[in-house]
């Protein structure tokens, strides 16, 4: 990453990064108050955000994909499934004002609009400043590519009625929906893993670039907010286009094959964007759930691979259903065996999650594995880092009490959990979730 933008333009394209003239990174300044009741979030030259990507040229003289930060949706939903992520969840520090909130995100939003460009956090950057304070960017994305970077930002619960506080004027803007999820049958979950006033979802295809994004911003969120918990993941366990392969998660099996698309307009609509006739700030929005699933590696590793498959539902070779067919065939759960029993079982992972299943329903993933290191007795602190978007609450609601009687529930537990409503993308010169704050 670089700092070669000094002084931006008045008018740069869409996928660069801009702050309004005469404003510098701390604030966005001038955007507070007034001025920002008459910024809009989401205009139609961002409607390509979920496929566009330009070339990137770093000081190193290497290439990489770069993705627009302004646009109609925020980068990291229907974008390409990046290689890596580090997620992280805040809190809002104690006493800290409404006009605290639109500064921090106003903050983020700049310097997030230069990183995914492959820039450092603003002008000065790394080296560039005075030699007796600390630099503006902690450097160690120097000469590395975008890697794709994306930057996701959400809002959770708690930013809105926090225990019956309303810090921050927002109570009466919280959707209904926007509520904590309800335990689910098997639920182990360790709050320090769990919700949070606010969320960053970095991805990339060079893990420093997606930890020198959320370091950043956690360090501008000094005195603001402060992290409440990340999470590490690596080795995408979904695909959002038609050209990726489908991935593997840690348990061997294909993972995410009937996944939405990127170019399924229809199934986006209908399943991952909140729809036009919502309140402003929302429309073009999305509902993450991320939820942190431990699994037990040792027991499944002395599974043998007839019950395993079993209890995926699909032939762990080419993910076929086990049924017949290929990968991509539909599952036939009427089919039935010599034995006269389905050849899908009935407590399978694939049959219980299917949306014929489930009244249609769809949500669109975008996991990630994570090794944590080893627990105290030696085994493997590793599982699924799950992230998944859509429309509305209820749809995750509803597959994860379907699961309830899953066959692979022995091998795993849900640790960490959240949900937040990630806004719309924000416009060139603005900020993420302003109108919001209109």
């Amino acid at each position: 990453m670089s700092d070669e933008i000094d002084a931006p333009p008045a008018e740069l394209p869409q996928s660069e990064p801009v702050a309004p003239t005469g404003v510098s990174r701390r604030g966005l300044l001038g955007l507070v108050g007034a001025g920002a009741a008459g910024l809009a979030v989401g205009g139609a030259a961002g409607a390509g955000i979920a496929v566009a990507a330009q070339a990137s040229t770093t000081p190193s003289g290497t290439s990489s994909t770069t993705y627009p930060f302004f646009g109609e949706h925020q980068a990291g939903i229907t974008t390409p499934v990046q290689e890596h992520l580090h997620f992280a969840s805040y809190d809002m520090m104690s006493r800290t004002t409404r006009e605290d909130l639109i500064s921090l995100l106003q903050d983020w939003s700049y310097a997030a609009s230069r990183m995914t460009q492959g820039l450092d956090v603003s002008a000065t950057g790394a080296v560039g400043g005075p030699m007796e304070s600390p630099p503006d960017d902690t450097g160690e994305a120097v000469g590395l590519a975008a890697s794709g970077l994306t930057i996701t930002f959400g809002f959770g619960p708690t930013l809105f009625d926090n225990a019956g506080q309303d810090r921050f004027g927002l109570a009466g803007q919280r959707p209904p929906e926007l509520e904590p999820l309800p335990a689910f049958l098997g639920d182990a979950l360790d709050p320090a893993q769990s919700g949070g006033d606010l969320c960053i979802q970095a991805c990339a295809d060079d893990p420093q670039v997606a930890v020198h994004a959320i370091r950043n911003l956690s360090r501008i969120a000094f005195g603001r907010a402060k992290i409440r918990w990340s999470q590490l993941g690596f080795g995408r366990t979904s695909k959002t286009t038609a050209a990726q392969t489908t991935p593997r998660n840690l348990f061997g099996f294909k993972d995410g094959t009937a996944n939405i698309l990127a170019d399924d307009s229809a199934a986006l609509a209908a399943d991952v964007w909140i729809a036009q006739d919502q309140p402003g700030w929302m429309a073009g929005g999305s509902y993450l759930v991320a939820r942190k699933i431990a699994m037990i590696i040792e027991s499944w590793d002395r599974v043998r691979l007839s019950e395993q498959q079993r209890i995926i539902g699909r032939d762990k070779a080419e993910g076929a259903p086990l049924s017949g067919g290929d990968e991509f065939t539909a599952p036939d759960f009427e089919a039935t065996g010599a034995n006269g029993k389905p050849l899908i079982d009935q407590r399978s992972h694939v049959r219980l999650a299917h949306p014929d299943l489930n009244d249609g329903v769809r949500i669109l993933r975008r996991g990630y594995n994570f090794v944590d290191g080893n627990n105290d007795l030696g085994r493997l602190s590793a599982g699924l880092f799950f992230v998944s978007f859509q429309r509305s609450p209820a749809q995750f609601v509803t597959l994860q009490r379907a699961l309830s009687t899953d066959a692979m529930n022995e091998y795993i537990r849900h640790v960490g959990s959240g949900i937040w409503l990630v806004p719309a993308g924000a416009t060139t010169g603005s900020y993420v979730g302003a109108a919001l704050f209109a």
